[in-house]
Protein backbone atom coordinates (compact mmCIF):
# COMPACT_ATOMS: atom_id res chain seq x y z
CA UNK A 1 0.00 0.00 0.00
CA UNK A 2 1.26 3.88 -0.59
CA UNK A 3 -0.86 5.16 1.84
CA UNK A 4 -2.52 4.29 5.41
CA UNK A 5 -6.28 4.77 5.85
CA UNK A 6 -7.44 8.14 7.29
CA UNK A 7 -7.40 7.30 11.53
CA UNK A 8 -9.72 8.02 13.93
CA UNK A 9 -8.64 10.81 16.42
CA UNK A 10 -6.89 9.53 19.48
CA UNK A 11 -4.48 11.63 20.17
CA UNK A 12 -2.36 10.90 23.29
CA UNK A 13 -3.32 13.54 26.23
CA UNK A 14 -6.16 15.07 24.33
CA UNK A 15 -8.56 16.52 26.70
CA UNK A 16 -11.08 13.48 27.52
CA UNK A 17 -14.35 15.01 26.04
CA UNK A 18 -12.84 16.34 23.44
CA UNK A 19 -12.04 13.08 21.79
CA UNK A 20 -14.00 12.01 19.99
CA UNK A 21 -15.12 15.37 18.44
CA UNK A 22 -11.93 16.36 17.65
CA UNK A 23 -11.57 17.55 13.92
CA UNK A 24 -8.17 18.68 11.96
CA UNK A 25 -7.90 22.08 10.85
CA UNK A 26 -4.30 22.44 10.36
CA UNK A 27 -0.69 20.40 9.70
CA UNK A 28 2.94 21.16 9.63
CA UNK A 29 5.53 18.39 9.19
CA UNK A 30 9.14 18.72 8.98
CA UNK A 31 12.06 17.04 7.54
CA UNK A 32 15.61 17.89 7.92
CA UNK A 33 15.99 18.37 4.54
CA UNK A 34 13.37 21.48 4.92
CA UNK A 35 16.10 22.95 6.86
CA UNK A 36 15.22 25.91 9.25
CA UNK A 37 14.83 25.73 13.19
CA UNK A 38 11.58 23.41 14.10
CA UNK A 39 11.03 24.66 17.62
CA UNK A 40 10.58 28.10 16.66
CA UNK A 41 9.00 27.16 13.18
CA UNK A 42 6.42 24.77 15.89
CA UNK A 43 5.47 27.87 17.82
CA UNK A 44 5.04 30.48 14.85
CA UNK A 45 2.72 27.88 12.71
CA UNK A 46 0.77 27.52 16.56
CA UNK A 47 0.74 31.44 16.83
CA UNK A 48 -0.93 31.77 12.96
CA UNK A 49 -3.70 29.43 13.91
CA UNK A 50 -4.44 30.96 16.99
CA UNK A 51 -2.80 29.27 19.70
CA UNK A 52 0.09 31.68 21.12
CA UNK A 53 2.21 29.71 23.08
CA UNK A 54 5.45 32.17 23.30
CA UNK A 55 5.00 32.85 26.88
CA UNK A 56 3.95 30.02 28.88
CA UNK A 57 3.76 32.14 32.12
CA UNK A 58 1.16 34.36 30.82
CA UNK A 59 -2.80 33.06 31.91
CA UNK A 60 -4.73 31.29 29.07
CA UNK A 61 -7.63 33.49 27.80
CA UNK A 62 -10.70 31.33 27.33
CA UNK A 63 -11.60 28.89 23.89
CA UNK A 64 -12.84 31.73 21.33
CA UNK A 65 -16.29 30.42 19.93
CA UNK A 66 -15.60 28.49 16.91
CA UNK A 67 -11.64 28.28 17.86
CA UNK A 68 -9.11 25.50 17.98
CA UNK A 69 -9.35 23.34 20.54
CA UNK A 70 -5.60 22.55 20.57
CA UNK A 71 -2.71 20.76 19.38
CA UNK A 72 -1.00 17.39 18.48
CA UNK A 73 2.82 17.35 18.73
CA UNK A 74 5.38 15.06 17.83
CA UNK A 75 8.88 15.50 18.14
CA UNK A 76 11.28 12.91 17.74
CA UNK A 77 14.55 12.06 19.19
CA UNK A 78 16.62 13.13 16.03
CA UNK A 79 14.99 16.60 15.86
CA UNK A 80 15.82 16.58 19.70
CA UNK A 81 18.71 15.87 18.87
CA UNK A 82 19.26 18.28 16.45
CA UNK A 83 18.01 21.13 19.25
CA UNK A 84 20.56 20.14 21.53
CA UNK A 85 23.36 21.08 18.85
CA UNK A 86 24.43 16.57 19.05
CA UNK A 87 24.34 14.29 16.55
CA UNK A 88 21.43 12.97 14.98
CA UNK A 89 22.18 8.95 15.05
CA UNK A 90 22.03 6.65 11.87
CA UNK A 91 19.06 7.23 9.53
CA UNK A 92 15.68 6.48 10.13
CA UNK A 93 14.53 2.66 9.07
CA UNK A 94 11.19 4.85 8.75
CA UNK A 95 11.71 7.64 6.76
CA UNK A 96 8.01 7.71 5.65
CA UNK A 97 7.16 9.48 9.00
CA UNK A 98 8.30 13.19 9.83
CA UNK A 99 10.80 14.58 12.43
CA UNK A 100 8.06 17.01 13.84
CA UNK A 101 4.69 17.18 13.33
CA UNK A 102 1.94 19.67 14.49
CA UNK A 103 -1.73 19.23 14.13
CA UNK A 104 -4.44 22.31 14.64
CA UNK A 105 -7.82 20.97 15.61
CA UNK A 106 -11.40 21.57 16.60
CA UNK A 107 -14.67 20.66 17.08
CA UNK A 108 -16.98 18.85 14.81
CA UNK A 109 -20.50 19.20 15.42
CA UNK A 110 -21.17 14.90 15.62
CA UNK A 111 -18.94 12.23 16.65
CA UNK A 112 -17.30 10.18 13.65
CA UNK A 113 -18.48 6.80 13.42
CA UNK A 114 -16.16 4.26 14.85
CA UNK A 115 -13.47 2.53 12.88
CA UNK A 116 -13.91 -1.27 11.79
CA UNK A 117 -11.05 -3.62 11.96
CA UNK A 118 -11.08 -5.91 9.05
CA UNK A 119 -8.39 -8.30 8.25
CA UNK A 120 -4.79 -8.09 9.66
CA UNK A 121 -1.60 -9.84 9.54
CA UNK A 122 1.67 -9.43 11.29
CA UNK A 123 4.46 -11.19 9.90
CA UNK A 124 7.82 -12.18 11.65
CA UNK A 125 9.58 -9.84 13.79
CA UNK A 126 13.08 -8.82 12.07
CA UNK A 127 15.99 -6.94 14.84
CA UNK A 128 18.32 -4.91 13.60
CA UNK A 129 20.88 -6.26 15.74
CA UNK A 130 21.94 -9.57 17.33
CA UNK A 131 21.43 -9.87 21.16
CA UNK A 132 25.75 -10.27 20.82
CA UNK A 133 25.65 -6.80 18.94
CA UNK A 134 23.15 -5.22 21.66
CA UNK A 135 25.24 -6.88 24.08
CA UNK A 136 28.62 -5.65 23.15
CA UNK A 137 27.12 -1.98 22.45
CA UNK A 138 26.21 -2.33 26.41
CA UNK A 139 29.56 -3.24 26.77
CA UNK A 140 30.99 -0.52 24.54
CA UNK A 141 29.52 1.74 27.40
CA UNK A 142 30.40 0.63 30.50
CA UNK A 143 33.99 1.08 28.55
CA UNK A 144 32.69 4.45 27.84
CA UNK A 145 32.26 5.16 31.27
CA UNK A 146 35.20 3.56 32.93
CA UNK A 147 37.29 6.18 30.76
CA UNK A 148 35.30 9.03 32.39
CA UNK A 149 33.29 10.25 28.94
CA UNK A 150 29.88 9.54 29.96
CA UNK A 151 28.29 8.27 33.57
CA UNK A 152 25.19 6.80 31.96
CA UNK A 153 23.99 6.05 28.66
CA UNK A 154 20.59 4.64 27.31
CA UNK A 155 20.74 1.83 24.33
CA UNK A 156 18.34 1.52 22.24
CA UNK A 157 17.23 -1.58 19.68
CA UNK A 158 14.48 -1.85 16.92
CA UNK A 159 12.46 -4.02 15.42
CA UNK A 160 10.13 -4.15 12.00
CA UNK A 161 7.11 -6.52 10.87
CA UNK A 162 5.63 -6.43 7.40
CA UNK A 163 2.26 -6.34 7.74
CA UNK A 164 -0.92 -7.10 5.88
CA UNK A 165 -4.41 -4.80 6.05
CA UNK A 166 -5.28 -1.70 8.65
CA UNK A 167 -2.20 -0.89 10.82
CA UNK A 168 -4.27 1.68 12.60
CA UNK A 169 -6.90 -0.43 14.85
CA UNK A 170 -3.32 -2.47 15.51
CA UNK A 171 -1.63 0.19 16.98
CA UNK A 172 -5.01 1.81 18.55
CA UNK A 173 -4.93 -1.17 20.57
CA UNK A 174 -1.85 0.11 22.73
CA UNK A 175 -3.84 2.46 24.32
CA UNK A 176 -5.80 0.40 26.02
CA UNK A 177 -2.46 -1.41 27.60
CA UNK A 178 -1.90 -0.88 31.51
CA UNK A 179 -0.42 2.15 32.59
CA UNK A 180 -0.64 3.72 29.26
CA UNK A 181 -0.95 7.18 30.51
CA UNK A 182 0.10 8.79 26.59
CA UNK A 183 -2.11 5.94 25.27
CA UNK A 184 -2.83 7.13 21.96
CA UNK A 185 -2.58 8.02 17.74
CA UNK A 186 -0.95 10.21 15.40
CA UNK A 187 -1.15 9.92 11.76
CA UNK A 188 -0.37 11.61 8.45
CA UNK A 189 0.26 10.28 4.84
CA UNK A 190 1.58 6.92 4.49
CA UNK A 191 2.65 7.16 8.72
CA UNK A 192 1.14 6.40 11.88
CA UNK A 193 2.26 6.59 15.67
CA UNK A 194 0.67 4.39 17.92
CA UNK A 195 1.89 4.91 21.88
CA UNK A 196 1.66 3.56 25.42
CA UNK A 197 3.75 5.39 27.22
CA UNK A 198 3.82 5.78 30.80
CA UNK A 199 6.19 8.42 30.93
CA UNK A 200 5.98 12.25 31.22
CA UNK A 201 8.40 14.27 29.65
CA UNK A 202 6.89 17.83 30.23
CA UNK A 203 3.79 19.16 31.58
CA UNK A 204 2.49 22.32 32.22
CA UNK A 205 -0.21 23.52 34.25
CA UNK A 206 -0.80 26.15 36.31
CA UNK A 207 2.57 27.75 35.54
CA UNK A 208 4.16 24.99 37.06
CA UNK A 209 6.52 22.63 34.78
CA UNK A 210 6.49 19.02 35.62
CA UNK A 211 8.36 15.78 34.75
CA UNK A 212 8.08 12.26 35.65
CA UNK A 213 11.10 10.36 34.76
CA UNK A 214 11.02 6.80 34.20
CA UNK A 215 14.39 4.49 35.18
CA UNK A 216 14.55 0.93 36.88
CA UNK A 217 12.43 -2.07 35.76
CA UNK A 218 11.61 -5.36 37.18
CA UNK A 219 8.72 -8.09 36.43
CA UNK A 220 5.76 -6.98 38.53
CA UNK A 221 5.77 -9.48 41.32
CA UNK A 222 6.03 -9.03 44.83
CA UNK A 223 9.77 -9.97 44.70
CA UNK A 224 10.10 -8.07 41.91
CA UNK A 225 9.30 -5.03 43.90
CA UNK A 226 11.28 -5.46 46.30
CA UNK A 227 14.03 -6.15 44.07
CA UNK A 228 13.95 -2.97 42.49
CA UNK A 229 13.42 -0.63 45.69
CA UNK A 230 16.61 -2.66 47.24
CA UNK A 231 19.20 -1.88 44.14
CA UNK A 232 21.60 0.12 44.38
CA UNK A 233 22.36 0.10 41.24
CA UNK A 234 18.72 0.78 39.74
CA UNK A 235 18.74 3.76 42.32
CA UNK A 236 21.95 5.30 41.32
CA UNK A 237 20.79 5.11 37.79
CA UNK A 238 17.66 6.83 38.81
CA UNK A 239 19.44 9.21 40.87
CA UNK A 240 21.72 10.59 37.76
CA UNK A 241 18.22 11.15 34.92
CA UNK A 242 16.75 13.19 38.20
CA UNK A 243 19.71 15.32 38.60
CA UNK A 244 20.04 15.71 35.20
CA UNK A 245 15.74 16.72 34.63
CA UNK A 246 16.40 19.07 37.16
CA UNK A 247 19.20 20.62 35.58
CA UNK A 248 16.89 21.12 32.33
CA UNK A 249 13.90 22.37 34.22
CA UNK A 250 16.32 25.16 36.05
CA UNK A 251 17.26 26.46 32.13
CA UNK A 252 13.28 27.43 32.15
CA UNK A 253 12.34 27.68 35.70
CA UNK A 254 11.99 30.56 37.62
CA UNK A 255 15.52 31.18 39.64
CA UNK A 256 15.39 28.58 42.90
CA UNK A 257 11.47 26.96 42.27
CA UNK A 258 12.60 23.48 40.82
CA UNK A 259 12.57 20.57 43.47
CA UNK A 260 11.59 16.60 43.83
CA UNK A 261 7.96 16.18 44.66
CA UNK A 262 8.55 12.50 45.26
CA UNK A 263 11.72 10.48 44.38
CA UNK A 264 11.84 6.51 43.41
CA UNK A 265 7.81 5.67 43.47
CA UNK A 266 7.40 1.98 42.25
CA UNK A 267 4.32 2.07 39.54
CA UNK A 268 3.29 -0.89 37.15
CA UNK A 269 3.32 -0.47 33.60
CA UNK A 270 2.15 -3.94 31.63
CA UNK A 271 4.20 -6.79 33.27
CA UNK A 272 6.45 -4.61 34.99
CA UNK A 273 7.57 -2.35 38.10
CA UNK A 274 9.27 0.92 36.88
CA UNK A 275 10.37 3.42 39.35
CA UNK A 276 9.26 7.30 38.60
CA UNK A 277 9.74 10.04 40.21
CA UNK A 278 8.25 13.90 40.01
CA UNK A 279 10.16 16.92 39.37
CA UNK A 280 8.39 20.02 39.11
CA UNK A 281 9.18 24.16 38.79
CA UNK A 282 7.71 27.40 38.43
CA UNK A 283 8.12 28.31 34.86
CA UNK A 284 10.01 31.38 34.24
CA UNK A 285 8.17 34.61 32.61
CA UNK A 286 8.27 35.10 29.04
CA UNK A 287 9.27 31.31 28.16
CA UNK A 288 8.02 30.07 24.99
CA UNK A 289 7.38 26.69 23.44
CA UNK A 290 9.69 26.89 21.66
CA UNK A 291 12.58 27.29 24.11
CA UNK A 292 11.37 24.65 26.30
CA UNK A 293 11.41 21.94 23.49
CA UNK A 294 15.14 23.48 23.22
CA UNK A 295 15.26 22.57 26.93
CA UNK A 296 13.79 19.10 27.33
CA UNK A 297 14.40 17.00 24.29
CA UNK A 298 15.28 14.61 23.75
CA UNK A 299 14.23 13.34 27.11
CA UNK A 300 16.79 12.66 29.85
CA UNK A 301 15.95 9.27 30.64
CA UNK A 302 16.33 8.11 26.85
CA UNK A 303 19.68 9.50 26.39
CA UNK A 304 21.72 9.56 29.58
CA UNK A 305 24.38 11.46 31.36
CA UNK A 306 25.76 14.33 30.27
CA UNK A 307 22.94 14.71 27.76
CA UNK A 308 25.33 15.89 24.77
CA UNK A 309 28.00 13.37 25.46
CA UNK A 310 25.62 10.28 25.84
CA UNK A 311 23.98 11.24 22.18
CA UNK A 312 27.29 11.03 20.96
CA UNK A 313 27.49 7.24 22.28
CA UNK A 314 24.08 6.71 20.92
CA UNK A 315 24.64 8.13 17.20
CA UNK A 316 28.14 6.29 17.13
CA UNK A 317 26.79 2.62 18.94
CA UNK A 318 23.04 2.19 17.90
CA UNK A 319 22.96 0.76 14.32
CA UNK A 320 19.41 1.86 13.07
CA UNK A 321 17.57 5.59 13.82
CA UNK A 322 15.12 5.91 16.87
CA UNK A 323 12.29 6.77 14.44
CA UNK A 324 9.17 7.71 16.83
CA UNK A 325 10.66 6.10 19.49
CA UNK A 326 12.13 8.18 22.47
CA UNK A 327 10.50 11.29 20.95
CA UNK A 328 7.64 13.16 22.54
CA UNK A 329 4.26 13.07 21.42
CA UNK A 330 0.98 14.62 22.95
CA UNK A 331 -0.98 17.51 23.61
CA UNK A 332 -0.56 21.52 23.22
CA UNK A 333 -2.74 24.66 23.77
CA UNK A 334 -2.43 27.92 25.82
CA UNK A 335 -2.33 27.18 29.51
CA UNK A 336 -1.80 23.35 28.57
CA UNK A 337 1.16 21.20 27.07
CA UNK A 338 1.23 17.43 28.24
CA UNK A 339 3.70 15.53 25.85
CA UNK A 340 4.52 12.10 26.88
CA UNK A 341 7.92 10.46 25.80
CA UNK A 342 7.68 7.70 23.12
CA UNK A 343 8.92 4.97 24.83
CA UNK A 344 6.26 1.89 24.35
CA UNK A 345 5.59 3.37 20.99
CA UNK A 346 5.38 1.84 17.56
CA UNK A 347 5.06 3.34 14.09
CA UNK A 348 3.64 2.24 10.60
CA UNK A 349 4.64 2.92 6.91
CA UNK A 350 2.62 1.84 4.36
CA UNK A 351 4.71 -1.74 4.85
CA UNK A 352 5.99 -2.52 8.16
CA UNK A 353 5.29 -2.12 11.51
CA UNK A 354 8.64 -0.40 13.54
CA UNK A 355 9.25 -0.43 17.71
CA UNK A 356 12.18 0.41 19.78
CA UNK A 357 13.36 -0.71 22.95
CA UNK A 358 16.38 -0.50 25.56
CA UNK A 359 17.44 0.36 28.58
CA UNK A 360 20.13 3.04 30.58
CA UNK A 361 23.33 1.72 30.73
CA UNK A 362 25.70 2.36 33.59
CA UNK A 363 28.73 0.85 35.00
CA UNK A 364 27.22 -1.78 37.15
CA UNK A 365 24.99 -3.04 34.03
CA UNK A 366 25.36 -6.56 32.89
CA UNK A 367 25.15 -7.03 29.50
CA UNK A 368 22.89 -10.00 29.48
CA UNK A 369 20.52 -9.06 31.65
CA UNK A 370 19.96 -5.12 29.93
CA UNK A 371 18.81 -7.46 26.79
CA UNK A 372 16.31 -9.19 28.35
CA UNK A 373 14.92 -6.29 29.69
CA UNK A 374 14.59 -4.35 26.71
CA UNK A 375 12.71 -7.68 25.42
CA UNK A 376 10.51 -7.50 28.13
CA UNK A 377 9.56 -4.14 27.61
CA UNK A 378 8.81 -5.00 23.99
CA UNK A 379 7.11 -7.68 24.38
CA UNK A 380 3.42 -6.39 25.27
CA UNK A 381 4.08 -3.94 22.46
CA UNK A 382 4.62 -6.76 19.96
CA UNK A 383 1.77 -9.17 21.51
CA UNK A 384 -1.20 -5.48 21.44
CA UNK A 385 0.22 -5.44 18.00
CA UNK A 386 -0.46 -8.98 16.85
CA UNK A 387 -3.80 -8.77 18.61
CA UNK A 388 -3.11 -11.00 21.65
Amino acid sequence: MDTLPLAAIDVPAAPAGCRRTLVERARWEWRPSDGGDPAAEVQEFLAAHDLPLDDLARPAAGHAPGGPCGAALYVSAAAGALLTGAPPGAPTPAPALPEVAVVVYGHADTAPPPRGAGPWRLGRWRESWTRDQHAAAVEAVRQAIGRGDVYQVNVVGHAAARYTGDPLPALGRLGALPGARYGGTLAGAGWAIGCASPETLIELADGRLVTRPIKGTRPATAAGARELRASAKERAEHVMIVDLERNDLARVARTGTVRVDQLFAVRRWCDLWQAESTISAVVADGLGLADLLRAVCPGGSVTGAPKRAALEQVAALEPVGRGAGMGALGWVAPGRIDLGLTIRTAAADAERLHVWAGGGITWDSDPRAEVAEAAAKSMPVRAALAGR
